[in-house]
């Protein structure tokens, strides 16, 4: 930055009002690169521009990235974080804190409110009349949670309705190897099964100890009735819901619930541990680690305000209680207090232990958010002496940080689609991947179809905003050196200076090599090198062809119902989005397919009659 620009930065942020509001700073592109709030604008922004010389790096970067900057006046502060949040998601600025994760967070939903309830995974929370729980910080845990209750009690797993569908069919193998209480042969009365979800419901509280005493309680009343399966079948639940509680943490009376959240932060890495505590046990946790040139900041407030109220906002559930491991500035924490009861329609206490059993637990939390620190240091450097070497291999004149890779994947001459993944300082980025349909379906061959995508991706370059607007350090195509030498001819005209490479796979469907247009470099000696291109291989290309995949699924559904007389599009929508699956679809009668609003008996009785014929 010049000194002019410099003292012209000076100039405008001194006239500034002391008043509440949100700045936005913009680099030469005019592209967003940080949002801020302030209770006073004037003394805020002022501050970025005479930096003392032992600011903090971070700051120092971006500053010197800013060439202009715009404000926006608010009433309260309250108001000035809120717009803060809606900016930063907003504009998603290179040097904010952002969740990783673009999703909402899943709960477990159990449909107590029905005769015979159900465990599902779900990422909306709805007045139903059923009971949620969580939020869990990623579906992989909700899955494990329901899978261990649907072994521990022998929850069917089936798409089956009950009571509706109670002796219609054979049970199937999940009875006989003693995994489900199989409902649909009146195995289990609904009394029984209601109490078994109960158990289900007390496990997800918190609370084993009361499940284990209503399946001990149960396993006994069917023991004296002679139903020994049933008493074994609660015998077992009984062990596994026990190693289950021995296999947690407690850390707290049964009653306890609050959150966690404290931060480890040095040079290079920044990391931001959460710990959810309900009935007393670490039911879950969230680790967010930041690379030194993901985040900037002056005080902890200036990221971690911002943080936990984007945090809170995904969640959607908000603790009676929040737990800090680190020094808030008091203002800034009564705002965040604030906010927050805003957002929940309650009291929401946040308070900083001193000492005490919470102060360790704090700890705790502190030496977690190191050790992942440490361990995302350790990955990088592994994923940089990669990088580097690949470079070198490749020849190019610096280091890749940003590889995108592409696919064609077709089905004879329809549903041809490309797959884009990116790579980012080794890790993959899932939120940058994308999936092109081919415009010119009719005839196009694997080399006009990868020409027409990386066409189409170089147009989003000039995006304002978004990942289309990175421009990529490398980019792989998955094909040989006839496809290297098409892609090159296209930049050659269009200008463009991007070192393009193709991966070839061997007999065995493993990375060969890597191709230029004209040669092959071989990276089979560098195991480094082969493993990590191989990983990119195998993904571009799964993902290509699972778009490809339900691109070809929703066709046949589509068709193989307009195939009937008086079904249309809308018609077929309503039938499929009524039974989920064609197979449930061909199990129902005509009277249950007549309940689809729209479709009448006529309508029914034909798509009856074309699904038992087809």
């Amino acid at each position: 930055m010049n000194s002019e620009r410099i003292e012209y930065l000076r100039k405008k942020s001194s006239s500034l009002p002391q008043t509440p509001g949100v700045y936005i700073m913009r680099d030469k592109s005019n592209k967003v690169i940080y949002v801020g709030k302030s209770r006073s604008l004037k003394d805020r922004v002022s501050q970025y521009f005479h930096l003392p010389l032992d600011a903090n790096l971070k700051t120092i970067r971006m500053v010197s990235q800013v060439n202009d900057f715009e404000t926006i006046l608010c009433d309260t502060e309250i108001e000035a974080l809120a717009l803060e949040n809606v900016k930063i998601k907003q504009y998603t600025p290179k040097y904010n804190i952002l969740l990783k994760d673009g999703k909402s967070y899943p709960y477990i939903k159990l449909t107590m409110n029905e005769e015979y309830p159900r465990l599902s995974m779900t990422r909306k929370r709805i007045l139903d009349g059923a009971k949620y729980f969580g939020p869990y910080s990623g579906a992989s845990v909700v899955y494990n949670v329901i899978g261990v209750l649907e072994r521990s009690l022998g929850i069917p797993t089936c798409k089956r309705s009950f009571p509706k569908d109670i002796g219609k069919t054979r049970p199937c193998i999940y009875k006989q190897m003693g995994r489900c209480v199989a409902p649909c042969d009146n195995t289990i009365s609904q009394q029984d099964y209601y109490k078994m979800m109960q158990c289900a419901s007390n496990v997800l509280r918190g609370n084993i100890k009361e499940a284990v005493a209503s399946l001990t309680e149960q396993m006994y009343d069917f023991s004296e009735n002679e139903k020994y399966e049933d008493a074994a079948r609660c015998r077992d639940g009984i062990e596994a819901l026990k190693r289950l509680r021995d296999g947690q943490k407690v850390v707290g009376a049964p009653d306890d619930e609050y959150d966690i959240i404290n931060v480890y932060s040095d040079n290079f890495t920044t990391c931001i541990s959460v710990f959810y505590i309900r009935s007393g046990i670490i039911s879950d946790s969230d680790n967010f680690v930041y690379g030194a040139n993901e985040l900037t900041y002056e005080n902890n407030y200036d990221y971690l305000t911002p943080f936990i109220s984007e945090l809170y906002s995904k969640r959607e559930y908000i603790p009676k209680e929040i737990l800090l491991g680190f020094n808030y500035e008091e203002n800034e924490l009564l705002l965040l207090q604030e906010y927050l009861r805003n957002v929940a329609k309650r009291a929401v206490k946040i308070r900083i232990p001193q000492k005490g059993d919470t102060k360790k637990l704090c700890d705790m939390v502190y030496n977690n958010a190191k050790e992942q620190a440490s361990q995302y240091k350790l990955k990088a450097e592994q994923d940089t002496k990669v990088l580097i070497k690949l470079s070198q291999m490749l020849g190019l004149e610096s280091v890749a940080q940003r590889i995108e890779a592409y696919d064609i994947s077709n089905l004879g001459n329809e549903h041809i689609t490309a797959g884009m993944i990116v790579s980012e300082n080794g890790k993959l980025l899932k939120s940058d991947y994308r999936v092109f349909k081919i415009k010119n379906q009719n005839g196009a061959d694997d080399y006009s179809a990868m020409r027409e995508v990386i066409s189409r991706r170089i147009e989003h370059l000039k995006d304002e905003n978004g990942s289309f607007s990175k421009l990529p350090d490398l980019i792989f195509l998955d094909g040989g050196m006839t496809h290297v030498g098409v892609i090159k001819e296209l930049f050659l005209k269009l200008g463009i200076d991007i070192p393009v490479f193709g991966m070839v796979k061997d007999e065995h469907h493993k990375t060969r090599t890597i191709v230029t247009d004209k040669e092959e470099i071989s990276i089979a000696k560098e195991q480094s090198v082969f493993v990590f291109v191989y990983k990119l291989q195998e993904e571009v290309h799964r993902f290509s062809v699972s778009k490809m995949d339900n691109a070809k699924r929703k066709t046949l559904k589509k068709s193989s119902l307009e195939n009937i007389d008086g079904i249309g599009s809308l018609k077929a929508r309503k039938i499929l989005s009524h039974f989920k699956t064609l197979s449930a679809l061909k199990e129902a009668s005509v009277k249950e397919i007549s309940m689809v609003k729209g479709i009448g008996e006529k309508d029914a009785q034909r798509v009856f009659e074309y699904l038992k014929n087809n």
